[in-house]
């Protein structure tokens, strides 16, 4: 069976947010109390979101770096109040990380522990700084869309507008011949392999990169609104200048730290995970984009566990990036593909890089 932590190194935070769209992965699978949900870690900025009605969310990731990176953020949720979490994250200036850390440390797994205790200067940065994907992003701002636009062209472009204003700025201001050269030459297969993500994470990509990813960020710079928009507010600022992503607006913040033991975390692959809670079946399954990075029998086989463990009308939820996947032929009669939901959320996308939504729900 293709592993992809056979293949690429887990050892390090990759990903310090989330970065696939909250607000459609909360549609697509509308969690509430009574629901069990299997969640692909990541930094668990997703699965903390789907707690917030009171659902139940195994929150699985192979890596111990991103388990750590979700452990903190849950124990900073729980102890802290808005004001300081947000400040400890590093969204807003805070004058000792290290000390609050000190507070944290003693309500986190030894495992936990161990890994912040020896990466005590991503704590003093600010932790949700330090992740590979988001050092990429910080990069991208440094030294490339400096090089493009100035800092009020990057305010205009995230300022609100109406979509004609949109298309207006883009065509006449935004997109210049700077824009298309520097954006595909950095936004590469080899650059986003080696810098921003792992060059195992696209094996299976036979597209060209970053044509489509240069489409999908024409599409969030002007048929979605760029005020409201986190993640590009990050790519563009180098944080949440502008606004706070979902788990952390303060009207969810308060109803998933009130709901913040029905987050349980696991670290191992999906397939134990489902196996170890899966006594009582669940009617959910947040994948991420994990089916990316795996041959098809790979995740033929994976599909198939989580079937096996999934209630009626259960929904798996994941995203497509550069490499096509879909429920495996052999599985589909099992399955009814929730097309006309998927694309109408996917039009919503404000994680602009994917190339498809997936709901498909069990009979």
């Amino acid at each position: 069976m293709d592993r992809i932590e056979q293949r690429a190194d887990f050892e390090y935070i990759r990903y310090a947010n989330c970065w696939e769209d909250t607000e459609i992965l909360y549609v697509a699978l509308s969690p509430r109390q009574g629901k069990r949900i299997l969640s692909i870690a990541s930094a668990g900025d997703n699965s903390l979101a789907l707690i917030a009605e009171g659902a139940e969310v195994i929150a699985v990731d192979i890596s111990p770096a991103q388990l750590a990176c979700v452990e903190l953020k849950k124990e900073a949720i729980r102890q802290l109040d808005h004001k300081s979490c947000v400040a400890f994250f590093g969204i807003m200036p805070c004058e000792d990380r290290v000390k609050i850390y000190d507070f944290l440390r003693g309500h986190l797994s030894e495992s936990a522990r161990s890994f912040w205790n020896n990466n005590l200067e991503l704590i003093h940065i600010g932790f949700i700084h330090t992740g590979k994907f988001e050092k990429y992003f910080q990069c991208f701002g440094k030294y490339v869309l400096s090089l493009i636009h100035s800092k009020k062209h990057i305010n205009k472009l995230l300022a609100e507008k109406q979509k004609e204003e949109r298309i207006r700025f883009y065509n006449k201001t935004w997109a210049n011949w700077r824009w298309h050269l520097l954006f595909k030459i950095f936004f590469n297969k080899f650059l986003m392999g080696r810098i921003g993500r792992d060059p195992e994470f696209f094996r299976y990509v036979d597209i060209p990169v970053s044509e489509n990813i240069l489409k999908r960020a024409m599409y969030a710079l002007t048929e979605l609104e760029t005020h409201n928009n986190p993640y590009l507010d990050y790519i563009l600022t180098g944080n949440y200048t502008n606004c706070l992503p979902y788990y952390l607006m303060p009207e969810n913040f308060k109803k998933i730290k009130n709901n913040i033991e029905r987050l349980i975390l696991y670290h191992g692959n999906v397939q134990d995970a489902a196996e170890q809670f899966g006594k009582k079946h669940f009617d959910g399954f947040n994948l991420s984009d994990i089916f990316e990075y795996l041959d098809k029998e790979t995740c033929a086989a994976i599909y198939k566990d989580l079937l096996e463990k999934s209630n009626k009308g259960a929904r798996f939820v994941y995203w497509n990036m550069l490499v096509p996947r879909r429920c495996p032929p052999e599985l589909s009669k099992r399955i009814i593909y929730k097309d006309e939901l998927s694309a109408s959320l996917f039009a919503r996308d404000k994680a602009f890089f994917y190339s498809n939504f997936i709901i498909e729900e069990t009979k």
